[in-house]
């Protein structure tokens, strides 16, 4: 089934990021707010929703929506378990279930107490695909995702001569987008030379390699196409969406090729379907859990060749302003870790023309992306109504 057009985000809603001892709030109250938002931003009210996807390793399910929204009669529901990459991927598992006449109006949720709760390492060993790592990684000690992507990074380093410095640009970058941000947790600039003397968490990553933890929460409502009519804001056609994984095994250490990621797979698909071409996109929102995962998804994205990620973010290449604008939120690194909601919705509002400071002037057309634990991948391209 070609999906193209077949839906669009008719709404997004976030809370407050922050990065403090305590919240105040739970993971479901997160949610719940933000999704109320979403809801009203889309012109909707709750009672609206027949279709919910929350985020598969969250507090959440179906009921909880039904039950404090009084939703009377859901058609469908799911998860998307691939991790980092569940958020995009949701939109094509909602595309889907519209396009096929199941649902008119799907909701998209993920939140998180990340700094005041459960922290990385811990979410990490709930999820199913943990197991993958439990041979080989586990007993020498890689038990959070810094230490599996540690080694792929250093991989291209001496395939390419790629750089620190190099993941610096992009780490001060996405502090240079956040400062433009008012919902951002990072509030501080951040220069190369600060990159550079900042301890090693896992080499050859540098605490500001690393995204953040934190709290919030961040909800988007996917429509049928025919809603676009009667929508208070400008409609954003999903216009290509793909779901990728890497060549097996699933360990990431035990693979032939450790910088094949499922993002070529995904990225092949969503251009397909959308009709267009890397040089097409304006903005793109790019999964940013660590710098380096950045610079090589720009290679598999097809924005650059396979080596080339380091000299495309130097000089300017991936900010406002740049060749590619890229997570002018402030992304995973700087703004807040949302699991790549918050990615949508900025790309939403950029297409929107609602970005502030941030807005990419002209932008038309925009991508998005997840990545998962074991490297998988997924790709959503939108384009303005």
């Amino acid at each position: 089934m070609n999906l193209r057009d077949k839906a669009v985000v008719s709404g997004v809603g976030e809370t407050r990021y922050v990065r403090a001892p305590g919240s105040g709030k739970t993971p479901i109250s997160l949610q719940l707010e933000a999704a109320l938002a979403a809801i009203a931003d889309a012109g909707l009210k709750p009672t609206d929703i027949d279709g919910l996807i929350p985020f598969a390793i969250g507090p959440l399910v179906a009921e909880d929506f039904i039950t404090n929204f009084g939703i009377p009669d859901l058609s469908f529901s799911a998860l998307t378990p691939l991790g980092g990459a569940s958020a995009t991927a949701s939109l094509q598992c909602a595309a889907a279930v519209i396009a096929s006449g199941v649902c008119r109006h799907v909701l998209l949720s993920l939140g998180r107490n990340g700094y005041s709760g459960t922290r990385i390492t811990s979410r990490i060993a709930a999820m199913p695909q943990f197991r993958v790592v439990g041979e080989f990684e586990v007993p020498t000690g890689a038990v959070a995702p810094v230490q599996f992507y540690a080694p792929i990074a250093r991989r291209h380093m001496e395939l390419y001569g790629t750089t620190s410095r190099q993941l610096g640009e992009i780490a001060v970058t996405m502090r240079r987008h956040a400062l433009l941000n008012d919902n951002a947790v990072m509030t501080e600039p951040l220069t190369l030379e600060e990159h550079q003397a900042a301890r090693m968490i896992s080499d050859p990553l540098r605490l500001f390699d690393c995204s953040l933890e934190s709290d919030g929460a961040a909800c988007v409502v996917v429509s049928a196409a025919d809603h676009a009519k009667d929508m208070p804001k400008r409609p954003v056609f999903i216009s290509g969406v793909g779901e990728g994984h890497p060549e097996s095994p699933s360990a990431v250490s035990q693979r032939a090729d450790l910088l094949a990621f499922g993002t070529h797979k995904a990225a092949r698909k969503a251009f397909h379907m959308a009709g267009v071409q890397p040089a097409d996109i304006d903005v793109a929102e790019i999964y940013d859990c660590f710098t380096f995962i950045v610079l090589r998804q720009l290679e598999e994205l097809g924005f650059c060749a396979a080596g080339e990620g380091g000299a495309f973010v130097q000089d300017g290449g991936i900010a406002l302003g740049g060749r590619l604008p890229v997570n002018t939120h402030g992304g995973l690194l700087s703004q807040a870790h949302v699991g790549g909601m918050n990615h949508i919705v900025e790309l939403v509002r950029q297409l929107r023309g609602e970005a502030g400071r941030a807005q990419v002037q002209g932008a038309e057309l925009g991508l998005v992306t997840g990545f998962g634990d074991m490297c998988d991948g997924s790709v959503a391209i939108m384009r303005r109504g």
